[in-house]
């Protein structure tokens, strides 16, 4: 393999392909705070891009030198994905139900829970190692760099669409917000789960 039309084209399709979660979290993260400002916005989707970078190289890496545990710990990722989303999405359902009257004083998610669904929504993206594992270092590189460039932009939507509609839904966000955490971390495991 080399850099060619086509090695860009298939880190940009894992980039999108990879970033589908992430995307829909950041929708989550603009709904449940609709008064974000530019500067977190970038750093929300900053995360969200250096994990999605990150767990392929860190998968390449395995792939390269400890395969067999690796495989082992590969079917342990959608339960992971599900616990981690489940618990951040609960936490935001039991504060809009406790706290309804709370109308238009968000709070924006903590750097732990943004951490926790950078993980969360990246995980998966470890498996990319495997689907990648042709490519030399610099190639392996260049490919997490590109996938996290794609996952920053299409992050950065998510946000614009779920502030705007935050705003409009008000104290209701909250709830829709938390809902979509749980629900992508039950796809993640379900399909997990049921592909393998």
């Amino acid at each position: 393999m080399n850099f060619g039309f086509v090695f860009f084209f298939n880190s940009i399709l894992l980039g999108v392909g990879l970033a589908m979660d992430a995307f829909s979290v950041s929708m989550a993260n603009g709904l449940n705070e609709p008064q974000m400002g530019q500067g977190r916005m970038c750093a929300i989707a900053g995360v969200f891009a250096g994990f999605q970078a990150l767990m392929p190289m860190v998968g390449w890496i395995c792939v390269h030198t400890v395969v067999r545990y690796f495989q082992a710990f590969e079917r342990y990722i959608p339960w992971i994905a599900l616990i981690l989303l489940g618990f951040i999405g609960g936490k935001m359902l039991v504060e809009a139900v406790r706290h309804p009257e709370a109308d238009g004083e968000h709070v924006g998610v903590g750097l732990g829970a943004l951490l926790v669904q950078g993980v969360a929504t990246s995980i998966d993206a470890l498996s990319v190692g495997f689907t990648i594992a042709d490519y030399n270092a610099l190639m392996a590189l260049i490919c997490a760099l590109i996938i996290a460039a794609v996952t920053f932009v299409i992050c950065m939507a998510g946000l614009f669409i779920g502030r705007k509609f935050g705003t409009k839904l008000a104290n209701r966000a909250q709830l829709l917000g938390g809902s979509i955490l749980i629900v992508i971390g039950i796809e993640i495991f379900l399909t997990g789960v049921l592909g393998a």
